[in-house]
């Protein structure tokens, strides 16, 4: 598979490297960091080829070694407070000084997904995300990765990389995901995107987003969490019956449809179901971050995963009652993890 036309890459101006001392730096405290674009001409799975422009941001010492970091359907390409963008990212409390991607001592760098900004109404692979890193890479002059890591749908595109493009990193990290999208889980997909539909067949885009939302923080967190967060009697407001979950999950919607592009949101879903690796094909190193309780990434998937990789895998659990969601909220215990999986020796080394 080849990646063509590269035409070129661009920092945006206003977000030029500067160091924690460097001239024009406005947070002296906060890592280097530089934020800019790729255009590309991308051969997709399942929509021709298209041009595209890869958002993506690039923190931490220009010699250290490069660590690609990728997270759920969500995530962007911010990951932590820099001195490009000195609000918080989505990955804050693992990206931090002594932490194991400490942007001190790794180059760390993340993108915006194909199909995040909303504007492309196609299907979109997880094969078509790995292909659009590898393009990347060759606009930033990168040979190859140190590690890419993982999470969720992260983990399905760094899966992805290493089937399509194993020259480009040393090892995968692949945490809260597996070769395929399990059948219970598209369920529940499925079942989401059928609520935003009803919402955009009632001019209620967001409502319908909101909704699925709410469906989704379900099937990431255990029943466990919410005997211990919302374990009270249910209300009567205005003579209908009010759980008390009910306050946080419409938050938690809300939130979600105010910042996220309804087409992005469904193209991404999608993607998730159209995952399909054969791990025999997986060459590279990988560690196996699973949860027990994940409800959308069973354990039983992770030692099918584990048992194809062969030799190139090991696997590691963990038991959270955050579910999927464990990689967001077991900051310690997922850094432990990491710090393991990044410093073991590769074949070939000694340790």
């Amino acid at each position: 598979m080849s990646l063509v036309d590269i035409p070129h890459h661009r920092t945006d101006p206003s977000f030029e490297t500067a160091g924690p001392l460097g001239v024009g730096s406005t947070c002296a405290a906060l890592p280097a960091a530089q934020r800019g674009s790729a255009d590309v001409r991308l051969p997709m799975l399942h929509a021709g080829s298209r041009r595209l422009s890869l958002r993506y941001e690039l923190q931490g010492p220009a010699s250290a070694p490069v660590v690609f970091v990728a997270g759920g359907i969500s995530a962007n390409r911010h990951l932590a407070a820099n001195a490009a963008d000195g609000d918080a990212g989505w990955l804050e409390g693992l990206v931090a000084p002594g932490r194991t991607l400490d942007p001190a001592q790794l180059r760390l760098l993340a993108f915006d997904f194909v199909g995040a900004e909303g504007e492309l109404d196609a299907p979109i692979d997880t094969a078509d995300q790995a292909d659009a890193i590898a393009a990347l890479l060759d606009a930033l002059g990168i040979a190859r990765l140190h590690a890419f890591v993982g999470y969720s749908y992260g983990a399905l595109i760094g899966l992805q990389l290493a089937v399509r493009h194993a020259a480009r990193l040393q090892r995968l990290v692949a945490v809260s995901g597996a070769h395929r999208a399990h059948p219970y889980a598209a369920a529940w997909r499925a079942l989401q995107r059928q609520a935003v539909a009803l919402g955009q067949l009632q001019c209620a885009d967001a409502q319908g987003l909101a909704l699925a939302r709410q469906f989704a923080m379900l099937s990431y967190r255990t029943p466990e969490e919410f005997a211990e967060r919302f374990d009270a009697a249910p209300q009567l407001v205005n003579g209908r019956v009010r759980v008390a979950a009910e306050d946080y999950l419409d938050v938690a919607g809300g939130r979600f449809a105010a910042r996220t592009p309804v087409n992005a949101w469904l193209r991404l879903s999608e993607s998730i179901d159209l995952h399909r690796v054969d791990p025999r094909q997986v060459h590279v190193p990988t560690t196996v971050i699973a949860v027990e309780g994940d409800r959308l990434v069973p354990l039983s998937e992770a030692v099918t995963l584990l048992e194809g990789l062969g030799g190139n895998g090991r696997l590691r659990v963990l038991r959270s009652s955050f579910g999927h969601d464990a990689f967001l909220k077991e900051t310690d215990r997922i850094d432990n993890l990491l710090a393991a999986a990044l410093r073991a020796p590769l074949p070939g080394e000694s340790a």
